[in-house]
C-alpha cells in the first residue's frame, strides 16, 4: 500500500506551513555556525565541559493500563555537555539515542482484528546530535537532528514483549502488522523567546517546537507554567511544580501513515491534523540529581477515530545526574 496522499484543504495548508516554519528556525539558528564549526565546539563541549546523562521514560503501563495502547512507550538517553557561560548566555551541546513504540488500541487483539481506523504497529529507533543556547533572562533555543528506522528494523517487537514478560504483563499479539521499514531523518527545534515572571515563585514560559523530516513534520507551541523555588540553592533540596499545555499542528505522521516513501504496508491511518497536550509534574533537585515525574494526557491523533476513544494518557520521568 502506497502512503495516503494529503487530502486538499487544511491539510495541505498544515503541511505548507510545519515545512515552511521548520526551514526557518533552521536557517535563523544555523547561519552563524557551517557544520565544521558545529563539530569544532561539540568536541570542545565535550572535552571541557560540564557533562549531564539524562535519562527520559514515557510509558502506559506505569499508569496500571494493561491493555497499552497507541503512544506505548518512550525511551531516551541524553548525555549534554555544558560549556562555561560567556556573559549572560550558556550554551551546551549533546548527544541523545532513543526508541519509540506505538501499537493499535489494545495489545491484546488479534493481528487479523488490527485495521483502520486503528493505530498501526510501529517503532522509531532514532539518535542524534543538538546544541543548545540559554539566557539568564529565561530565553532559549535548541536545534538538532536525529537519525533512525521506522519498522521492524527499530526492534519494537523484540523490546514490548522482552518487558512484558519481564513484568508478567500481556504479550503484544500483533506486531507482525507493523509498517514497513524505512530509514528516517528529522530536524527539530525548540525556541522560547521570553520567560514571564509573574512572582517571586511563579513564571510562564511561551515557546514553539518543530519537527520536520519523513518520519514526522510539526509544529506546535506551548505554555509552561512552573512553581516553586525556582532557582535551585546549592546543597539543598529543591521543589517545583509545573503544567504545560500544547497546541500540535500535524504535516505528517509516520508512526500512523508509514514512512513517507514507504510501500506495502499492512494498514495506514490518516493523522488528527491539530492535536493538543497536557502535562502536570513535579521536579525535585538535590545535590547531582534531578528527578521529575508527570502525567500525560495526549489528544486524539487519528482522524476517524472518536476523541473519547483515541486520547490516552501516560505517565513521564527523567533522571538527570551531573557528577
Amino acid at each position: 500500500m502506497r502512503r495516503p496522499s494529503f487530502e486538499p484543504g487544511l491539510a495541505r495548508m498544515i503541511f505548507r506551513f510545519c515545512i515552511g516554519a521548520l526551514l526557518l528556525f533552521g536557517s535563523g539558528l544555523t547561519l552563524a555556525q557551517s557544520p565544521g564549526d558545529f563539530w569544532r565546539d561539540f568536541q570542545q563541549a565535550r572535552e571541557q565541559g560540564r557533562a549531564t546523562t539524562i535519562i527520559d521514560l514515557d510509558n502506559d503501563t506505569l499508569l496500571f493500563n494493561r491493555n497499552d495502547g497507541f503512544y506505548t512507550s518512550g525511551i531516551r538517553l541524553t548525555r549534554q555537555f555544558s560549556l562555561l557561560p560567556t556573559g549572560p548566555v550558556s550554551s551546551s551541546y549533546g548527544w541523545r539515542i532513543g526508541q519509540e513504540l506505538y501499537t493499535a488500541s489494545d495489545i491484546n487483539l488479534p493481528s487479523q482484528s488490527v485495521g483502520a481506523p486503528d493505530h498501526p504497529y510501529a517503532g522509531w529507533l532514532y539518535g542524534g546530535l543538538f546544541q543548545d543556547s540559554r539566557d539568564r533572562d529565561g530565553s532559549y533555543w535548541r536545534i538538532g537532528v536525529d537519525l533512525g528506522c521506522l519498522g521492524p528494523c527499530a526492534g519494537g517487537r523484540a523490546t514490548q514483549t522482552t518487558l512484558h514478560r519481564i513484568i508478567n504483563q500481556p504479550k503484544p499479539q500483533s506486531w507482525s502488522r507493523q509498517v514497513c521499514d524505512e530509514i528516517g531523518s528529522v530536524l527539530y527545534a525548540d525556541v522560547a523567546p521570553m520567560r514571564w515572571q509573574l512572582g517571586r515563585q511563579i513564571d510562564l514560559t511561551p515557546s514553539v517546537q518543530g519537527h520536520f523530516g519523513n518520519i514526522f513534520t510539526d509544529v506546535a507551541g506551548s505554555l509552561l507554567l512552573r512553581g516553586g523555588q525556582l532557582e535551585p540553592v546549592p546543597n539543598s533540596s529543591t521543589l517545583q511544580g509545573y503544567a504545560r499545555v500544547q497546541a500540535r499542528a500535524v504535516g505528517y505522521n509516520a508512526a500512523l501513515q508509514g514512512g513517507y516513501f514507504s510501500r506495502d504496508n499492512p494498514h495506514v491511518v490518516s493523522p488528527k491534523r491539530l492535536v493538543g497536550e497536557f502535562e502536570l509534574g513535579a521536579r525535585w533537585m538535590l545535590g547531582h540529581f534531578t528527578l521529575s515525574a508527570a502525567f500525560v494526557r495526549i489528544g486524539n491523533e487519528i482522524a476517524d477515530l472518536p476523541n473519547s476513544v483515541g486520547a490516552q494518557n501516560l505517565a513521564r520521568l527523567q533522571l538527570a545526574i551531573n557528577p
